[in-house]
């Protein structure tokens, strides 16, 4: 099944040299390397240097978005299912620095706080057989980046890209998604998103439903479109009888039961407010919805749940096949990283969902199944690991990759060493 993936792409790649170097790559993505970067993965390839590694990320010719269609196209060949949902997130790359393409001091959630960092806009498809990423933007800061000719240049930012709000970013994969005719009905995602009125507009024009998360200040029309108010508000008046208890999905203790209300909003039958309460700690959560046609209070609140499945997409890429242990600064090469990792993770989603018995809904199956779990992501890629482990090590490939290492690292602390020494003193 890696060979049919592998060669499925191979057609990106012009020349034999970097079509071996992607393929040695994304086995080293797969394997059990610690730290899934050029260094590493040349090691692990069995290559002397890491230099072909290197050139596969920066100066090879190849198409990174074109491989991006691919992985999209794989991902919806394999895990394609009626009940499908589109999901938009963000996520940090921690840096140091600031020579990495798009890098400042930003919130991220990685970190949970304001941090140097990279921030990568994500698109990923779910359905009942899987999930995986299937596109990519890097977000590129307005002030700090996208108006610095020079910092762009240095960092290979292609001259047509401007700035573009992280919605913005996810609408242009959501409509690239469904023009490439990935068939989902729905698109979920957080409140970077759901406040933001332009993409909603999009959402609707392209007659995609959405369960979109959305601030408790948010106003919203109700009575008909009468009137307006908060929608905390709204959810502070609801009486007893509004409220049914109903599971969001299965989480890794069980049903993830929450207490769900709906209420119509505006005047065509097709917009809700839902609003999420947690029967422990009665903290509430709002969305706004949409559908091109009426839809029962369970298919919003499935849609709403599913979008957990994007946060388990990056647990796994970054934990699994290294999404974030790339050592590149340029913009060519982050894409190129990225996006292979994205097919190294969609791989592992297509292998799981090969895996997994047919079965018709049994909610709950692992109260009373002895039976081990479906095989996951995490354990398929533990196996593939160390299947995929050269088998015999010798001593003289681990010493000669250790002095390469050191004499490179000595290098790099001369060049910090003397450019520190001879850069004017301050303070």
């Amino acid at each position: 099944m890696f060979e049919q993936t592998m060669a499925r792409i191979a057609g990106r790649f012009r020349r034999v040299e970097p079509r071996a170097t992607a393929r040695a790559f994304v086995l080293g993505l797969l394997s059990g390397v610690e730290r899934k970067n050029c260094w590493r993965l040349a090691e692990q390839a069995g290559h002397a240097r890491p230099g072909p590694m290197q050139r596969l990320l920066r100066t090879a010719r190849w198409d990174a978005d074109a491989l991006r269609d691919d992985v999209r196209a794989y991902v919806h060949e394999h895990l394609g299912a009626d009940n499908s949902v589109l999901i938009v997130d963000e996520t940090g790359f921690l840096k140091k620095g600031v020579a990495s393409a798009g890098v400042q001091r930003q919130y991220t959630g990685t970190a949970g706080r304001i941090e140097n960092s990279q921030v990568g806009v994500f698109l990923a498809y779910a359905s009942s057989r899987g999930r995986a990423l299937i596109d990519r933007r890097l977000y590129l800061p307005d002030t700090s980046w996208s108006r610095d000719a020079e910092r762009r240049t240095r960092a290979g930012v292609p001259e047509h890209v401007e700035f573009a709000t992280k919605p913005t970013l996810a609408g242009q994969m959501i409509a690239a998604a469904l023009d490439a005719g990935i068939g989902a009905s729905w698109v979920t995602g957080d409140e970077a998103y759901g406040q933001d009125p332009g993409l909603r507009a999009l959402l609707e024009s392209r007659r995609t439903g959405y369960v979109l998360a959305v601030a408790c200040s948010t106003r919203v029309q109700i009575n008909q479109g009468r009137t307006a108010a908060r929608a905390d508000a709204v959810a502070d008046r609801l009486p007893a009888s509004a409220w049914h208890r109903q599971s969001a999905g299965a989480g890794a203790k069980g049903p993830r039961y929450y207490d769900w209300a709906w209420i119509e909003i505006g005047a065509d039958g097709h917009r809700h407010l839902l609003v999420r309460r947690n029967p422990s700690s009665d903290e509430l959560a709002f969305y706004l919805c949409w559908s091109p046609k009426r839809m029962p209070l369970s298919e919003l609140v499935r849609v709403a749940g599913t979008r957990w499945c994007i946060e388990e997409c990056f647990q796994a890429a970054k934990g699994q096949v290294g999404l974030d242990h790339y050592q590149v600064r340029h913009w060519t090469a982050w894409h190129r990283h990225v996006t292979l990792a994205m097919l190294a993770l969609a791989f592992l989603a297509a292998l799981a969902a090969d895996a997994t018995p047919a079965r018709t809904a049994q909610p709950y199956r692992p109260a009373h199944s002895p039976d081990p779990i479906d095989l996951t992501v995490p354990e398929i890629r533990h196996l593939l690991g160390t299947l995929l482990s050269p088998p015999n090590t010798s001593p003289r490939r681990l010493l000669h990759w250790s002095n390469w290492r050191r004499t490179h690292q000595a290098t790099a602390r001369r060049s910090h060493y003397q450019r520190r020494l001879t850069a004017p003193a301050t303070g």
